[in-house]
């Protein structure tokens, strides 16, 4: 072979192995992706999607699909993006069947947005998966920020957040630092919220947050002040603690320890340390320990500054127990709501003795009860009948009562219409954990500010400032009526006097026990004013 052409071969093959280098390393380099717009990130589906993909659960398929063919009816016509973030993949069953609850509200809130107000800019969904734990919210918030900027996608508003963790805090800090409104539903903790001004002006530390569910503060106080009414002021009381980082447990604490205790003093604090959100590690000998203390003192009431996971598991310890046939009431957070879904028939037949009686009542204040307004309505007529004679009129109806309600019976009746059309959900929407009214509840306060802030003029486009803008306008006359109660915002995006609803975890006589309306707790001690007039906080 002439020399020549030994020197051509030879820069044929390194090119041919240069390029067949590049393409292999270019193939490496790119991202394991599970579907538009995300990624697979140490083993989860990362990112954001508005086209159906249910990130790996098949709990949430069905909903994920509606969500889709809605974002798909509304293409043609003025829209905005509201993205919803929260973690959508779990080995956990009840976890799993929580999203669903979340998304069902959350699609049954965009049909309403859309459809309720009946003017554009309607609103296409989109899903945001952090990671568990928030772990990999920052690579969302980066998505969130571009969506934000683009002409295209004109993202308007980030909801959903659902644990009041670090993480969760630090992706609201940069959405709201860039100015992106946020709409926080389901998240309790303090320090996720603008503090109010003695004066009624507000600085706040995330400008644009605006929430819908009381603080554990504020609900913690809303017990108390429930418990006080009810003459439960002689309680001897002791608060259980976990002393894991958790920004929903250590507010909790704080708020249980701020209370202002009118009967006996209980003993001191007792502690235990989760290793995580959801997973037991040595809390059940912790428990046991701490619930044979409990038994050499007086108390009757702890106040549970923790998760549900472990809430559930120093249930069934006290109750395992006994301590000679005392009752014990356990009075703890929002977050007991999910409680309900992880007892099983034994756990409930545990939490009563052979006489059928409860040895342990788990009370909790949820932000929602499907049969709150009904029961409460109910008794206020009672009262009323008895101290004038007759009946009231529709005009004597309490609105803080009759207007959630009304907002609730039109819930379920989207719920029923939406699955006669055939729409599948996974499952037929339960309200019972609150979860499904409160993300459908913010959904419809978004709707709400995307609608005033357009101002009538059909071809505009809210802009970031515009939305966040409207969050302190919603109250009085533009107050949102909810079915989680009326949702009155003040300058620092906090709701006014929000209610909680008591919830008492009642295991029943035989079989699955159930989650019973107790009453309504008031934060300020009383009821919303008329027509939800936020008063002025100038001494």
């Amino acid at each position: 072979m002439p020399r020549w052409q030994k020197i051509l071969y030879t820069l044929l093959v390194t090119a041919a192995v240069v390029a067949g280098s590049l393409f292999g390393w270019s193939v490496l380099s790119r991202p394991d992706t599970c579907a538009e717009g995300v990624e697979r990130i140490d083993g989860e589906c990362v990112g954001v999607n508005g086209a159906g993909y249910d990130f790996g659960t098949p709990e949430i398929a069905d909903v994920a699909r509606a969500i889709a063919q809605e974002n798909e009816k509304i293409e043609g016509q003025p829209h905005v993006t509201v993205a919803m973030m929260l973690p959508l993949q779990s080995d956990m069953a009840g976890l799993r069947r929580q999203m669903r609850s979340d998304l069902q509200g959350a699609y049954l809130g965009q049909l309403e947005a859309n459809e309720g107000e009946g003017e554009p800019p309607k609103i296409r969904l989109v899903l945001a998966n952090p990671g568990q734990d928030y772990q990999h919210q920052s690579t969302v918030v980066d998505t969130l920020l571009r969506m934000a900027d683009s002409p295209k996608d004109q993202l308007r508003a980030v909801t959903g957040f659902n644990l009041s963790l670090d993480a969760t805090r630090q992706a609201v800090r940069r959405l709201t630092e860039r100015r992106i409104p946020v709409l926080a539903s389901r998240i309790t903790g303090d320090q996720i919220s603008n503090a109010e001004a003695a004066d009624g002006m507000a600085n706040p530390q995330f400008p644009g947050l605006a929430r819908i569910i009381p603080t554990n503060h504020d609900a913690a106080q809303a017990l108390a002040n429930f418990n006080g009414e009810q003459g439960r002021e002689d309680r001897r009381t002791v608060l259980v603690h976990d002393t894991r980082p958790d920004g929903y447990v250590d507010s909790l604490a704080k708020a249980f320890n701020g209370i202002k205790e009118t009967g006996p003093p209980g003993p001191a604090a007792m502690s235990f340390t989760s290793p995580a959100i959801d997973e037991a590690g040595s809390t059940g000998n912790q428990f046991t320990q701490i619930a044979n203390n409990i038994c050499d003192t007086e108390a009757d009431t702890v106040y549970f500054a923790g998760r549900a996971l472990h809430l559930r598991l120093f249930a069934l310890k006290l109750a395992q127990l006994g301590c000679e046939n005392r009752h014990f009431t356990i009075i703890s957070g929002a977050d007991g709501a999910s409680l309900r879904q992880t007892m099983s028939e034994q756990d409930w037949a545990q939490l009563r003795g052979a006489d059928g009686k409860a040895k342990v009542t788990v009370q909790y204040a949820a932000p929602a009860h499907p049969d709150a307004w009904s029961a409460e309505l109910a008794a206020w007529d009672t009262k009323f009948e008895a101290s004038h004679h007759r009946k009231p009129t529709a005009d004597e109806l309490p609105q803080y009562l009759t207007e959630p309600k009304a907002a609730l019976d039109n819930l379920n009746k989207l719920i029923q219409n939406t699955l006669h059309q055939g729409t599948k959900l996974g499952s037929t929407p339960t309200l019972e954990d609150s979860r499904t009214m409160l993300v459908y509840d913010g959904l419809v306060t978004i709707g709400t500010a995307l609608h005033q802030a357009q101002s009538g003029d059909a071809t505009k486009v809210p802009s970031l400032e515009d939305v966040s803008g409207e969050w302190p306008q919603l109250q009085s006359r533009h107050r949102v009526r909810g079915t989680s109660g009326l949702i009155c915002l003040t300058s620092g995006g906090n709701p006014y006097d929000k209610p909680v609803a008591v919830v008492e975890l009642d295991p029943g006589r035989q079989g699955p026990g159930k989650l019973q309306f107790v009453g309504l707790g008031w934060p300020t001690g009383q009821e919303q004013p008329k027509n939800c007039v936020i008063p002025s906080r100038t001494p």
